[in-house]
């Protein structure tokens, strides 16, 4: 292809697409492409059509059944346990001990809290105020999580130390001893640890 043959075509695809294209002999025997033949004796060019395809609409993403469950995380902000408080001292001879939780915003529908002591679940609930029993004698620590109904863990609050104060049965037996009627009765007092009763045997010479 000539370069005045190849300005013609740049020139031709520069043009608009409404307009008609023309191309004639100039006095150098050059061919020339132009809008505008200016009463030369000039041909009208055909343009061929152009191949175009609409462009495929881009589906829009949709999260994921695992991204949807992570979700509710971030609604939590806070998680706390308001009872007991943290270093108190529990004085309680059967090991009982109430505890109160709080969590900001409150608990959300499929989640329970999981209480947790000293490392080990020992309760699940839907309810902000749990009831433990027999807890041992000594020092403690709770920590609390928010679970979904996966059991995933999508808060946990920090970890709350108290000391329950039981007294000891022997303890116990020292303060306010065992009477008769009291083994099998009192836990200090069992069975096992009932004096046995000297038997009346009436006196009898002759034997």
């Amino acid at each position: 292809m000539t370069r005045t043959a190849l300005l013609g075509l740049l020139l031709m695809l520069a043009l608009p697409a409404a307009g008609q294209i023309y191309s004639y002999i100039d006095d150098q025997g050059n061919r020339v492409f132009t809008d505008r033949p200016a009463g030369r004796a000039a041909e009208q060019v055909q343009s061929k059509p152009i191949n175009s395809m609409p462009a495929m609409p881009v589906a829009t993403p949709t999260p994921s059944r695992r991204q949807a469950d992570t979700e509710p995380a971030a609604y939590y902000r806070q998680l706390n346990i308001l009872q007991p408080e943290a270093d108190a001292t529990i004085r309680d001879n059967a090991g009982s001990l109430v505890v109160i939780l709080s969590s900001e915003p409150a608990l959300q529908p499929g989640h329970q809290y999981r209480l947790l002591l000293d490392g080990n679940p020992i309760a699940t609930s839907d309810a902000a105020t749990l009831a433990l029993e027999y807890v041992d004698r000594g020092t403690h620590q709770l920590t609390v999580e928010i679970i979904d109904n996966q059991g995933k863990t999508l808060l946990h609050s920090a970890p709350q130390t108290f000391h329950m104060m039981r007294t000891s049965l022997a303890q116990r037996r020292m303060v306010r001893p065992c009477q008769k009627a009291d083994y099998g009765v009192r836990p200090e007092c069992p069975l096992k640890d009932k004096p046995v009763e000297k038997k009346n045997i009436p006196f009898a010479p002759f034997l």
